[in-house]
Protein backbone atom coordinates (compact mmCIF):
# COMPACT_ATOMS: atom_id res chain seq x y z
CA UNK A 1 0.00 0.00 0.00
CA UNK A 2 1.97 2.93 -1.22
CA UNK A 3 0.55 6.32 -0.35
CA UNK A 4 -0.36 8.53 -3.28
CA UNK A 5 1.13 11.97 -3.60
CA UNK A 6 3.45 11.46 -0.65
CA UNK A 7 0.57 11.27 1.81
CA UNK A 8 -0.21 8.38 4.09
CA UNK A 9 -3.31 6.35 3.38
CA UNK A 10 -6.20 6.07 5.83
CA UNK A 11 -4.97 2.77 7.32
CA UNK A 12 -1.57 4.29 8.01
CA UNK A 13 -3.15 7.30 9.70
CA UNK A 14 -5.25 4.96 11.84
CA UNK A 15 -2.11 3.02 12.72
CA UNK A 16 -0.38 6.19 13.91
CA UNK A 17 -3.36 7.06 16.11
CA UNK A 18 -3.33 3.50 17.46
CA UNK A 19 0.40 3.72 18.19
CA UNK A 20 -0.22 6.87 20.20
CA UNK A 21 -3.08 5.33 22.16
CA UNK A 22 -2.01 1.74 22.73
CA UNK A 23 0.82 0.54 24.99
CA UNK A 24 2.16 -2.15 22.60
CA UNK A 25 2.74 -2.68 18.89
CA UNK A 26 0.48 -5.74 18.97
CA UNK A 27 -2.40 -3.80 20.50
CA UNK A 28 -1.84 -0.88 18.11
CA UNK A 29 -1.94 -3.23 15.12
CA UNK A 30 -5.16 -4.84 16.37
CA UNK A 31 -6.69 -1.43 17.01
CA UNK A 32 -5.79 -0.28 13.48
CA UNK A 33 -7.07 -3.49 11.91
CA UNK A 34 -3.72 -4.52 10.45
CA UNK A 35 -1.21 -7.25 11.16
CA UNK A 36 1.70 -6.72 13.50
CA UNK A 37 4.06 -7.49 10.60
CA UNK A 38 2.50 -4.74 8.50
CA UNK A 39 2.84 -2.24 11.32
CA UNK A 40 6.50 -3.15 11.84
CA UNK A 41 7.10 -2.81 8.09
CA UNK A 42 5.42 0.60 8.05
CA UNK A 43 7.54 1.73 11.00
CA UNK A 44 10.62 1.04 8.85
CA UNK A 45 9.34 3.36 6.10
CA UNK A 46 10.72 6.87 6.21
CA UNK A 47 7.40 8.60 5.42
CA UNK A 48 5.46 6.63 8.04
CA UNK A 49 8.09 6.90 10.78
CA UNK A 50 8.44 10.64 10.11
CA UNK A 51 4.66 11.12 10.40
CA UNK A 52 4.62 9.02 13.58
CA UNK A 53 7.46 11.05 15.13
CA UNK A 54 5.63 14.27 14.26
CA UNK A 55 2.39 12.97 15.79
CA UNK A 56 4.24 11.98 18.98
CA UNK A 57 5.89 15.38 19.09
CA UNK A 58 2.51 17.10 18.77
CA UNK A 59 1.04 14.90 21.52
CA UNK A 60 3.94 15.72 23.84
CA UNK A 61 3.67 19.43 23.03
CA UNK A 62 -0.04 19.36 23.88
CA UNK A 63 0.69 17.62 27.18
CA UNK A 64 3.41 20.15 28.00
CA UNK A 65 1.07 23.04 27.17
CA UNK A 66 -1.55 21.57 29.49
CA UNK A 67 1.01 21.17 32.28
CA UNK A 68 2.14 24.75 31.76
CA UNK A 69 -1.44 25.99 32.01
CA UNK A 70 -1.97 24.29 35.37
CA UNK A 71 1.53 24.77 36.77
CA UNK A 72 0.56 28.08 38.34
CA UNK A 73 -1.94 26.27 40.54
CA UNK A 74 0.71 23.76 41.56
CA UNK A 75 3.16 26.51 42.46
CA UNK A 76 0.47 28.29 44.49
CA UNK A 77 -0.26 25.07 46.36
CA UNK A 78 3.43 24.52 47.07
CA UNK A 79 3.76 28.14 48.18
CA UNK A 80 0.83 27.76 50.58
CA UNK A 81 2.27 24.58 52.05
CA UNK A 82 5.70 26.16 52.28
CA UNK A 83 4.44 29.31 53.99
CA UNK A 84 1.45 28.06 55.93
CA UNK A 85 2.12 24.38 56.42
CA UNK A 86 1.87 23.16 59.95
CA UNK A 87 4.55 20.53 59.66
CA UNK A 88 8.12 21.58 59.06
CA UNK A 89 8.74 18.56 56.86
CA UNK A 90 5.89 19.55 54.54
CA UNK A 91 7.25 23.09 54.32
CA UNK A 92 10.77 21.88 53.55
CA UNK A 93 9.47 19.39 50.97
CA UNK A 94 7.44 22.10 49.23
CA UNK A 95 10.38 24.51 49.20
CA UNK A 96 12.68 21.80 47.83
CA UNK A 97 10.14 20.94 45.11
CA UNK A 98 9.97 24.58 44.01
CA UNK A 99 13.75 24.85 43.87
CA UNK A 100 14.16 21.57 41.99
CA UNK A 101 11.50 22.49 39.43
CA UNK A 102 13.07 25.90 38.93
CA UNK A 103 16.46 24.32 38.33
CA UNK A 104 15.03 21.74 35.92
CA UNK A 105 13.21 24.44 33.96
CA UNK A 106 16.46 26.39 33.68
CA UNK A 107 18.38 23.29 32.57
CA UNK A 108 15.77 22.43 29.94
CA UNK A 109 15.79 25.96 28.57
CA UNK A 110 19.58 25.88 28.40
CA UNK A 111 19.56 22.50 26.63
CA UNK A 112 16.98 23.72 24.12
CA UNK A 113 19.18 26.70 23.23
CA UNK A 114 22.24 24.49 22.87
CA UNK A 115 20.37 22.04 20.65
CA UNK A 116 19.11 24.90 18.47
CA UNK A 117 22.70 26.11 18.00
CA UNK A 118 23.87 22.60 17.09
CA UNK A 119 20.99 22.12 14.66
CA UNK A 120 21.79 25.44 13.00
CA UNK A 121 25.44 24.41 12.67
CA UNK A 122 24.38 21.12 11.07
CA UNK A 123 22.09 22.93 8.60
CA UNK A 124 24.93 25.27 7.63
CA UNK A 125 27.21 22.30 6.94
CA UNK A 126 24.65 20.64 4.68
Amino acid sequence: MKPKGGKLNRKMELAIVALLNQPTIIMAAEDAGISETTLWRWLQREDFSKAYREARKQAVNQAIAHIQRISGEAVNTLREVMNEGRKETARVTAARAILELTLKAYEIEDLEKRIEVLEEMMRERS
